[in-house]
């Protein structure tokens, strides 16, 4: 989601409780901090790995994260009849569904994203992040039509799909470059997140799964496929210091274990509407840590568009309406 981690990959399993608790808050701001902080994380990263072992490290060390806390707490749903369930589900069609969503929403994402900061500053990838809500938005519409959206929806997309245009300024380039494949491998991943959640709201929203254990069989699925591929993504000469180190726990453990926890529980104190506006958040952290801690600069036309990606979300999620037309006699 995640960052480029999947923020609302288990909305479905969660039901919304008491808000407006310290712990929540706290938490909610913890998971932008350390989505946000991602971008810089693979930044410092790629400095001693390759890209594909910075994906191999975070989905390796998130999903060991997340088996140890589904080993510990042993999550079970219980039936209207009151009858627990089984810690991991037994059906195999639930398990292809969490491999596809696995390859979907962490293993392509997450090499993508590494990949294209090789080119392209952690500040415009983490912007390129926050695109999530409206490539979601047009996966659940046009691909799985699990959602209908109204007209202010839709120019809000159409919105934020100018703002995309306006970010890579298409100007700039008489031909490929590393910097215009950097940002289309990022806005790549993005649109890999909304295919992940339009499969996951079609295909296991309805099935009860415990949170915990959701976000195990996602990360823990994607961690497993790497393993397999280690010999041919991994297995290639590093050299590492305290900085990359620290780096690839804090995407591993952090970014794509706890903080998917913590994004649990707040889905379950505030709901997935209000869950969701972590994705203001984490470009405005990523930003300001790319500027300050790597001294990242920006063209005019990257704010710009990154203001019409975040006008055209409020309006995909009708948080701001469009004016209707006349005004009601008195």
């Amino acid at each position: 989601m995640s960052t480029s981690t999947a923020p609302n990959a288990v909305a479905a399993a969660s039901a919304p409780s008491q808000p407006n608790r310290l712990s929540t808050w706290l938490q909610f701001l913890g998971m932008g901090v350390v989505w946000g902080a991602s971008f810089l994380f693979m930044k410092v990263a790629l400095e001693g790995v390759g890209f594909t072992q910075v994906a191999w490290s975070r989905l390796v060390l998130g999903g060991l994260t997340l088996g140890v806390i589904v080993l510990v707490m042993r999550p079970r749903v219980t039936s209207p009849t009151g009858e627990r369930g089984p810690v991991l589900p037994r059906q195999p069609i639930v398990w292809l569904h969490f491999t596809v969503i696995a390859i979907s929403g962490c293993v392509v994402p997450h090499m993508l994203f590494a990949w294209a900061e090789l080119h392209v500053s952690s500040s415009l990838a983490s912007i390129y992040n926050a695109v999530t809500p409206i490539t979601t938005a047009l996966m659940a519409t046009l691909a799985f039509r699990v959602e209908k959206l109204a007209a202010a929806q839709w120019a809000g997309v159409l919105v934020g799909i100018a703002g995309v245009v306006v970010i890579i300024g298409p100007w700039q380039y008489a031909a490929l470059t590393g910097s215009l494949l950097g940002q289309l491998a990022c806005l790549g991943a993005a649109v890999c997140y909304g295919f992940t959640f339009g499969y996951t709201r079609k295909f296991l929203s309805t099935r009860p799964i415990a949170p915990a254990t959701f976000a195990f069989l996602n990360i823990g699925i994607a961690g497993a496929i790497m393993l397999v591929l280690t010999p041919v993504i991994a297995w290639q000469p590093v050299e590492l210091d305290l900085a990359i180190v620290g780096s690839l726990v804090a995407l591993g453990v952090l970014g794509t274990g706890l903080a998917y926890i913590w994004n649990i529980n707040v889905l379950r104190a505030w709901g997935p509407t209000n869950a969701s506006t972590v994705t203001y958040v984490t470009p405005v952290v990523g930003v300001a840590l790319g500027v300050l801690l790597l001294g990242e600069r920006f063209s005019w036309h990257e704010p710009i568009g990154a203001a019409l990606v975040l006008l055209g979300i409020l309006l995909a999620q009708g948080r701001l309406r469009l004016p209707r037309r006349g005004i009601a006699a008195a």
